[in-house]
Order: C-alpha cells, then structure tokens, then sequence
C-alpha cells in the first residue's frame, strides 16, 4: 500500500478518534462540541468513543510514546484553536514516525 494510502484510510481516523476521545475526558467537551472541532458529525465522535470504528490503528497508535505525545499536541492545538498551519505540523510528525516504522502500521 501507499503510504499517503494508509494514512488516509487508516491513522487518520484513528488519530481524529483518539482526539475526539481527549477533548472529551480532558476538556469535558460534549460530543457535539467535540465534533464542532474537529468537522465532523456527533454520530462518528460515538462511534469513535465505542471503537467502532479502527480499533487495531487506535491501538497500534496507543502504543507508540512519540505519536501519542503528538495526539496529546494536537488535541490541545486543536482544543485552543491555533492555525491550521500548527494542526498540519503535527500531522506531519504523525506520518514522518509512521513511514519510519512502516511495518508496524502497514499491516493493519
């Protein structure tokens, strides 16, 4: 696979899941303001809080200090609503450790 494959299809949504569940422990956001911050619908933010939905890359992901001091980054940029620009940076970091360790992610 791609690697811009399996980021789009697979740690994305995995990444957005583990900050939707941050915003709503850490901040005690409600779903719905949960899903105003990151674009997407009250519905997918449940599915996101019940695994529904890429359980093994939340995992996997869960498991790796560096991306998830990054997801920790990212929930509270995203919570402040700093630039985009500071959203792309640490996306970039995510996708740079995951190419670098491409067999853990690649098999999901």
């Amino acid at each position: 696979k791609l690697h811009c494959e399996v980021m789009s299809k697979l740690i994305i949504p995995a990444i957005r899941a583990l900050v939707a569940m941050r915003l709503i422990r850490k901040y005690k956001m409600t779903q719905i303001e949960a899903a105003k911050k990151l674009g997407v619908t009250q519905p997918a933010i449940s599915y996101y809080l019940h695994s529904k939905r890429g359980k093994i890359a939340i995992e996997k992901i869960r498991s790796n200090k560096d991306i998830m001091k990054c997801v920790e980054k990212l929930t509270d940029v995203i919570y402040r609503e700093e630039s985009s620009d500071e959203v792309q940076k640490i996306m970039c970091e995510i996708c740079a450790i995951i190419k670098r360790e491409k067999a853990t992610y690649y098999e999901i």
